[in-house]
């Protein structure tokens, strides 16, 4: 199975974003959504990062309109709202699915290597976070109702860790 770091996301300007440039890093990779009623945990999701980036957190955020329709804005839509509203420093990559035949291929992975209640591995809304440890593996799946404050043992225990050699 490959590890997130072998994916490559687009950037919201369309680009590639390959993941490896974060190779010994902890992720928390998060389904997101402007005009949600969990939207307001962009301010947690920044909290997380300032506190934590200088040990080595990184907080990915991929716009997702599958859920009722709540990411309708374009890229510059997108990341104009994060900063104006939530000043967001963390990166906000491009539009994704996170569901079905289109799904992007990270979260496909994801999905597969930390599936949800059950063992299903559709995700159900907005707002679903991936804690990723420094080697890439996924460690971690968190409901949309879980604010990313009470991620944050998980993230210290995560950072805790010492990035694998080479």
């Amino acid at each position: 199975m490959a590890s997130v770091f072998d994916f490559v996301p687009r950037a919201a300007d369309g680009s590639p974003h390959p993941l490896a440039q974060y190779r010994g890093r902890v992720l928390l990779i998060v389904n997101t959504a402007s005009r949600c009623g969990f939207t307001p945990q962009y301010e947690d999701l920044e909290a997380l990062w300032r506190r934590h980036r200088e040990a080595g957190l990184v907080v990915l955020a991929l716009p997702c309109n599958q859920f009722g329709a709540q990411e309708p804005g374009d890229a510059e839509e997108i990341a104009r709202f994060c900063r104006l509203t939530y000043e967001v420093g963390f990166p906000v990559l491009a539009k994704v699915a996170v569901n079905g035949p289109g799904a992007d291929p990270l979260f496909a992975h994801l999905k597969r290597a930390r599936p949800g209640l059950l063992g299903t591995e559709g995700i159900k809304w907005n707002f679903t976070k991936f804690l990723v440890g420094r080697d890439g593996w996924v460690i971690g799946r968190y409901a949309p109702r879980t604010r990313p404050r009470e991620l944050d043992s998980a993230i210290a225990a995560a950072l805790a860790e010492p990035a694998p050699a080479g």
